[in-house]
């Protein structure tokens, strides 16, 4: 249920108690009671004299009076101070990574008891595994404090934002000691492509990061023995180098830096190349094209001017600027795309909507759709974070939801959600055109407070939303576990609603915005990128302008590291189809580059071309990547084929890998036992001890050093649960104030409310059954001739 975002109520103080009323708005009712009883009572026939016409219409007015107090809802909210035991309890991060932290717990224990308070220290992270979310939820007791010591890096087990909403759920803080790190450490990584092609350049990036880092020292990059990069790094830095693999096989990278610092194991990274014959693919076009030529260094291709009537051969099918007539067999080229095959077709001046496309047998596979390519109207939700992770910037949390806000066409719908631990409805969907101002509004009045929960912002997105597809735009800093929000996000992709993340925050983690996104079919922006709303919800108020190309969805697989600076003159006119991935767009919001999947095999199309009917500098570096990139997220796995192959990922010291094996018989290993997954597939799993680089069947995999070493210093995320749960940063020599705030937490004050609602309804019973007695008294007595001398 979404919360309410206003509350109607009325309160007074007096003295140190709060008295209010629930539902204030019952008192309309009194004047009516009251005129009414006056009507039947005073002015009403009977043999009552006045003066018991007067003591009866007393009465019932008090009665009334009470009753519809009762129904108002009256309490009282009174303060408790009660005074506990002032104990503090010190969780202890023992990890490796903390090794290169002034060692301040010890220290730190014994200064606290000399304040007088007693002092309990639990270890909640050693050697090289850091579940510190796990060791924080172990020792918070309702109503408690803890006091962490900790760079905040976790490794296994639950986040620190699901321990801090834990506590803020059982009202306990957790508070921090800031460790600042003394001592150098670096480490080396290595992010590249896992297969490549046989005599096809890969490209790759070495970087070296750490703390501490005053000296210089030299990254060395070797490829199967041979060197192929050494570089002096100053502090940290990454370096990205390019190789070319001749021969079939598993090819080993590494990548070593050197220099004095508390680790050695972490100076190493290993990597695994699996090389493969060039994958076969299928050129289909009338014309003579510079694609082909292009195509040709990459690939193993085969021409021909139409779609052949079997395609088993290839991986992919590459059409450029063909009419639909002039295709050929597509139902044959359906059903291999459908079967995991790729498909990815090129505009031009006789294709698309050229080409007669639509409502052609080829429409339905495509990604987009044809016509006026303008975004249209769209029903949105705007999920705006205000937990107390986003405290210290609100205000520029509020200044990125209102330029999103703007970037919004006018025939849209757009609701407001905020959330921190729990959804708030702000606004319900309205329409853009006539309500702009009042939504504005509403984002200006946000405050900010309480624990994050982003599963919660989007559950209060889809409830808004009512079970109809829309869109929702989360705005928020990301400082959050991932792992719930991920999964509601999923199931919001796959009921058709996507979501957009945009960063807004002082420290975002971009990570947990883009994986989020992801799992929905939907984008992520950072703050600076939120004009690249236009391009999905623009419509003809807000049209998307921009210089060249622009890239729409940097966290795809085809747009992740490509530069583009080419400016093609000509483009198809599509709009991209529900669902779809829109990647790049041209100058006027074009769709240029879009991608989805179509059964099991994926289809992109490229819609920018020159006005010579060429991909123009599309196919000049750097802009070419683009090219080969969406033709390689159409073939996908080059040995998907092939059987006998055994695939391994590489892993990390402790942590489990899969292997998989692709054959007509189960295969037999020493080293592993392999199940049956579907039909010629078999996985087994295996965890390494050891780092190095190891074979399991014919195949090599790297492993390489823990987690642990991979990442040091204080991570931002601690600030986010002390803020989120009121808890407190110190300094390593704050042990009298770490002492003096024990003991303010365990002198609690407690707010206590009270309902009355049942005194005043007893109240009146009362006086009305008094009333009943005391008239049957007097008839009794004879001194009224009637029980109530009215009639």
């Amino acid at each position: 249920m979404l919360g309410t975002a206003l509350l109607l109520q009325t309160e007074v103080t007096l003295g140190d108690a709060v008295v209010g009323l629930e539902r204030p708005l019952a008192l309309v009712a009194l004047p009516v009671v009251l005129v009414a009883l006056w009507w039947l009572v005073v002015r009403g026939e009977g043999t009552a004299s006045t003066r018991s016409r007067r003591l009866v219409l007393a009465s019932r007015v008090v009665v009334a009076v009470l009753l519809v107090t009762a129904a108002a809802g009256p309490y009282t909210v009174v303060t408790r101070e009660t005074t506990g035991d002032p104990r503090v309890t010190l969780l202890a991060d023992r990890s490796e990574s903390m090794a290169v932290n002034e060692n301040v717990t010890d220290r730190l224990a014994t200064r606290i008891e000399e304040q007088g308070v007693p002092v309990t220290v639990a270890t909640v992270a050693d050697g090289t595994q850091s579940p510190i979310g796990d060791g924080v939820a172990a020792n918070l007791r309702e109503n408690g404090s803890v006091v962490l010591v900790s760079d905040g890096r976790v490794t296994s087990g639950r986040s620190l934002g699901s321990a801090a909403d834990l506590a803020s759920s059982l009202n306990a803080t957790v508070s921090t000691v800031d460790v600042e790190a003394r001592e150098p450490e670096r480490y080396v990584t290595v992010s590249g492509p896992a297969k490549a092609a046989a005599g096809v350049e890969s490209t790759f990036l070495a970087r070296v990061d750490g703390t501490e880092l005053e000296e210089n020292s030299r990254l060395t990059v070797t490829a199967d023995g041979e060197e192929v990069l050494s570089r002096e790094i100053n502090g940290s830095g990454s370096v990205d180098f390019s190789y070319t693999f001749q021969s079939v096989g598993s090819h080993r990278i590494t990548a070593t830096v050197s220099g004095s610092d508390t680790f050695q194991q972490n100076n190493v990274y290993r990597k695994t190349v699996r090389v493969v014959q060039r994958p076969k693919i299928l050129y289909v076009s009338r014309g003579s094209y510079p694609l082909r030529d292009y195509l040709s260094s990459l690939y193993d291709v085969e021409q021909s001017r139409t779609i052949p009537d079997n395609l088993d051969e290839y991986y992919a099918v590459v059409v450029q600027d063909t009419a639909a007539n002039d295709l050929g067999n597509v139902d044959t080229l359906q059903r291999f795309v459908i079967d995991g095959n790729g498909l990815v077709v090129v505009g031009g001046d006789n294709s698309f909507e050229n080409g007669g496309y639509e409502g052609s047998s080829i429409a339905s596979m495509l990604p987009v759709t044809f016509g006026e390519a303008s975004a249209g109207s769209a029903t949105v939700v705007l999920a705006i974070d205000i937990s107390g992770s986003a405290e210290s910037g609100m205000r520029l949390q509020k200044s990125i939801a209102l330029d999103a806000l703007n970037q919004l066409g006018d025939e849209n719908t757009v609701g407001i959600v905020a959330f921190n631990y729990q959804a708030y409805s702000v606004a319900e969907p309205q329409s853009l055109s006539e309500n702009r101002g009042f939504l504005e509004d509403r984002i200006r009045r946000l405050q900010s407070g309480g624990a994050t929960s982003i599963a919660a912002g989007l559950r209060g997105a889809e409830e808004m939303l009512g079970g109809e597809q829309g869109t929702v735009i989360l705005l928020s800093d990301g400082q959050d576990d991932v792992g719930e929000a991920a999964t509601v996000a999923n199931q919001l992709g796959s009921r058709g609603t996507r979501v957009i993340t945009i960063g807004a925050g002082r420290s975002v983690n971009e990570r947990t915005l883009q994986r989020i996104a992801s799992q929905s079919g939907g984008t992520y922006f950072r703050a600076s990128e939120t004009d690249r709303l236009r391009l999905f919800f623009g419509g003809s108020s807000r049209r998307f302008e921009g210089e060249g190309l622009t890239i729409v969805d940097p966290n795809s697989f085809i747009t992740s590291g490509v530069t583009l600076e080419s400016n093609p003159a000509a483009a198809n006119d599509v709009a991209i189809r529900r669902g779809a991935d829109f990647l790049v767009a041209t100058n006027d919001g074009t769709p240029a580059v879009a991608s989805w999947r179509y059964g099991l095999g994926r289809v992109a199309t490229v819609t920018a071309y020159g006005a010579d009917g060429t991909l123009d500098g599309l196919l000049q570096q750097p802009d070419s990547l683009l090219v080969t990139k969406t033709v390689n997220y159409a073939i996908g796995d080059p040995e998907r084929k092939s059987e006998g192959v055994t695939d391994v990922s590489d892993t990390r010291v402790g942590e489990s890998t899969t292997v998989v094996f692709r054959g007509r018989e189960r295969p037999q290993s020493d080293a592993v036992e392999f199940r049956q997954t579907s039909t010629g597939v078999y996985q087994a799993t295996l965890t390494p001890n050891e780092t190095g680089f190891s074979r399991v069947m014919d195949a090599t995999y790297a492993v390489n050093y823990a987690s642990e070493y991979g990442a040091f210093g204080q991570t931002s995320e601690l600030r986010s649960v002390v803020q989120a749960t009121g808890g407190r940063q110190f300094e390593p020599n704050q042990a009298a104030e770490i002492a003096e705030f024990a003991r303010q937490e365990s002198t609690r004050v407690r707010t206590l409310e009270q309902s009355w609602t049942w005194l005043a309804i007893l109240l009146a019973l009362l006086l009305y059954f008094a009333e009943v007695v005391l008239r049957r008294l007097q008839v009794y007595r004879g001194r009224s001739r009637s029980e109530s001398g009215l009639t």
